[in-house]
């Protein structure tokens, strides 16, 4: 048959109108608001006026840490989700926008891959509704009004130099990082250090995902802390009179995107946040709506299971009041022997002495699913044609020492069909009674808590404060923020803080240089090791890649 490419496939994909998949979903045509024909937003009343109707199971993909040999987490996500449908049960998937600037940079395609995707993949993965651009334009509406202010009188004394509010992009552009603006002279602005941090990691982004409503909404905005004063009292964007406006450009953007799968199952596409600088998950607004839609919910929280998975329970599930029924941590034996010390040139060869050496990583995800958080998980292994008998063979055996089952994953191959097994897998996970819980009380002092999920979830010997960050800590404390969650921002490549630490590694530490509070969003972030809000491109961007035709036709996303 010869290799296609996923733009080729989702291409040749013949789509259904978006009222067919609405019709399939149970969302009646009076909550659609169509934008054209294969993707529409639904109205968040569709949640007020179905409030009284149980929800659904919930089901989180997760996986283990991200190598360049790749592991499939949206992939398996869709396939699982048409896989469920093809065994007879009610499925609807719940899934995070792409955001330009991986879209353009390294990593490409976002909307899975192979024969599990969603369509209209190149709408997807560009502008889509346009709701990146929402946030981009209410971030930056409050970077104005701030500016505005100072410009004119700064009657609220604040201090120039404790501006903590930046302006946002939806694009990897490292230029952008530091910058010195308002130049022109003192007739002009004030000039002033400045930056810029992508779209998603906005924390406009996070209020939009962790919005219960409008009403909500508004209330989040207002909270938002861009400064201090001369004599350190917190600004927010409610002192600048901003919520308003900058909700009422976030009004369509808080409404849930509908479009569907390559066979037809409805799929929500809603909100980016990465999970390496934020908490990386979709909106809350589009897993409720899917929770009253449907039996079985699958969802994806970002990179692996402790940055994505953890912020998904311990934030996301704390807030909304969610309670998953089962977790897939999706592993690769191409990544598990990249772990295991072989260079990517060389992973298609059989390696078995790498592949338990890579184990760990997979085990020490799984572990923590099932013990610190006390939820029922099955492995996906995520199916390559170079995987051999005895290597598949081991990773099962080793993840059934932990009392748990390895699923071979054939979706990207086979679509639903080679996501039946794993289905059925998961179907038995829901059934079982689970123990539920966080990984640390919010009562704990903010060390504290850094510490537990240090300790606990990347298993390092605890947690190391910098002289400014502990300053940070004591402070936010003082302001009345201690009993907020952690969001940690650190990189997706390791365990722990540092990229080059593969595997599971042991007897390190995690600094964490700067702690800062997301009060509308509702939680703490810490920034550890050399992690930056705003990501550079890549020698070869994916960009380069990408063209359209005289036709409009789009090729060289994936």
């Amino acid at each position: 048959m010869g290799y296609k490419s996923d733009i080729k496939i989702a291409q040749e994909c013949k789509k259904k109108k978006i009222t067919e998949i609405a019709a399939v979903a149970g969302i009646d045509e009076k909550y659609l608001e169509q934008y054209g024909n294969y993707k529409a937003k639904v109205d968040y009343a569709f949640l007020r006026d179905h409030k009284d109707k149980p929800d659904g199971k919930l089901i989180l993909v997760t996986a283990i840490t991200p190598t360049p040999a790749g592991e499939g987490k949206t992939t398996t996500s869709v396939g699982l989700t048409d896989g469920l449908r093809r065994i007879g049960k009610n499925a609807v998937v719940a899934l995070r926008e792409p955001s330009l600037g991986p879209v353009f940079g390294i990593k490409g395609d976002a909307a899975g891959g192979g024969y599990a995707q969603v369509v209209p993949m190149e709408d997807i993965n560009l502008h889509f509704t346009g709701d990146f651009h929402a946030i981009g334009a209410a971030n930056n509406l409050l970077a104005a009004m701030l500016d505005n202010h100072i410009q004119q009188g700064n009657a609220l004394g604040i201090d120039p130099k404790q501006i903590t509010w930046k302006r946002a992009v939806d694009m990897n552009d490292r230029q952008l990082r530091h910058i010195v603006d308002g130049l022109g002279g003192r007739m002009q602005v004030v000039p002033r250090e400045d930056g810029f941090d992508i779209t998603v990691a906005s924390e406009v982004m996070a209020i939009l995902c962790l919005a219960g409503d409008i009403t909500d909404l508004k209330q989040r905005l207002a909270r938002i802390i861009v400064a201090y004063t001369y004599d350190g009292k917190p600004v927010t964007a409610h002192d600048l009179k901003a919520e308003g406006a900058m909700a009422a450009l976030l009004k369509d953007a808080l409404k849930p995107n509908l479009v569907q799968t390559l066979e037809g199952t409805p799929a929500f596409i809603h909100g980016g946040p990465f999970a390496n600088i934020a908490h990386g998950c979709n909106s809350v607004t589009a897993t409720r709506m899917a929770l009253k839609l449907a039996d079985y919910v699958v969802t994806e929280a970002g990179f692996a299971a402790d940055l994505g998975a953890e912020k998904f329970l311990d934030i996301k599930c704390r807030m909304a009041g969610l309670r998953p029924s089962a977790v897939v941590v999706v592993a690769t034996v191409r990544a598990l022997k990249y772990h295991g010390g072989v260079a990517k040139a060389d992973l298609n060869e059989e390696n078995l002495d790498a592949l338990k050496n890579g184990l760990p990583n997979l085990l020490q995800h799984v572990s923590n699913i099932k013990d610190v958080f006390g939820l029922p998980c099955v492995v996906a292994v995520n199916a390559f044609p170079t995987d051999t008998r005895a290597e598949l063979a081991m990773v099962e055996e080793e993840c059934k020492k932990l009392g748990v089952n390895a699923a071979l994953s054939e979706v990207w191959a086979k679509g639903g069909e080679g996501g039946m097994t794993l289905a059925e897998e998961v179907v038995k996970l829901c059934q079982q009674p689970n123990d539920f819980r966080q990984s640390y009380e919010l009562e704990l002092p903010l060390e504290e808590k850094l510490d537990t999920i240090c300790r606990r979830i990347y298993h390092a010997d605890g947690v190391t404060l910098t002289d400014n960050a502990r300053k940070q800590a004591r402070q936010l404390e003082e302001l009345g923020f201690g009993a907020l969650p952690i969001c940690v921002a650190k990189t997706q490549y390791s365990f722990s803080d540092d990229p080059a630490l593969l595997g599971a590694p042991r007897g390190f530490t995690v600094t964490v240089r700067n702690i800062k509070v997301s009060a509308g969003a509702g939680f703490i972030v810490a920034l550890t090791g050399d992690i930056m809000t705003m990501p550079g491109l890549p020698k070869v961007p994916a960009a380069e890649k990408i063209d359209v035709d005289e036709n409009g036709v789009i090729s060289g996303l994936f």
